[in-house]
């Protein structure tokens, strides 16, 4: 590496160090990164990480959740320790989980659940996705009011529906009215002055 790049990924370190979240702690690397060391601050959500952090460790603190996104702006991150948290396993759980099952799968079994019920005291790679959720459409607020007036709703035009089959059925088996064939006059004119032909089967006579 030329001497001028070296320079500006040191001076690019000292400034991530001096931009350190008040909390934790930064070092710098000999690989050029940082070491990010948030143990036990009590931390209930992640503080604003530096993008050259490369090892960051969040061990022993109040986290419940890693919101979607929260590591894209760190490319050079390769090591994180998440242990040691209450973490609430649903839908919202699941960045980091396909995180560190692309990065660093064996660390999963450490990742242990404290809520919801159904989760608490198991570690994280031995939940299905349907365990953890689904974080899907959910109706607005302004409609959970309607409540019962909802329901009749729905159920007058799941009605309406069965009443429409029930007549498209009736009048699909109901028999058609036979229609006679008649031939018109002018037909049966025509076919009677057709000249007859002689037929090709006759026998000509012997020589």
């Amino acid at each position: 590496m030329p001497t001028w790049g070296l320079l500006f990924l040191l001076s690019a370190v000292a400034q991530a160090i001096q931009d350190c979240p008040a909390p934790c702690t930064c070092q710098a690397l000999e690989t050029m990164g940082l070491r990010v060391d948030c143990q036990g601050q009590g931390l209930m959500a992640l503080p604003a990480l530096p993008a050259p952090t490369r090892h960051l460790l969040l061990a022993n603190n109040s986290l419940h959740t890693v919101p979607p996104g929260a590591f894209d702006h760190l490319p050079q991150l390769q090591v994180l320790d998440v242990t040691q948290n209450p973490w609430h396993c649903d839908c919202g759980l699941t960045y980091l989980r396909l995180w560190l099952e692309d990065r660093m799968p064996k660390s999963l079994s450490s990742v242990l659940c404290a809520s919801p019920e159904h989760a608490a005291h198991h570690p994280l790679d031995q939940l299905t996705g349907y365990q953890l959720g689904n974080c899907g459409w959910q109706l607005q607020a302004s409609w959970v009011h309607l409540g019962v007036w909802w329901d009749l709703a729905l159920a007058a035009v799941a009605v309406l529906g069965l009443a429409l089959l029930a007549g498209l059925l009736c009048i699909s088996t109901e028999p058609w009215p036979e229609t006679r064939t008649q031939s018109h006059p002018s037909l049966e004119a025509a076919h009677q002055s057709l000249p007859i032909l002689p037929s090709s089967n006759h026998h000509k006579p012997p020589k």
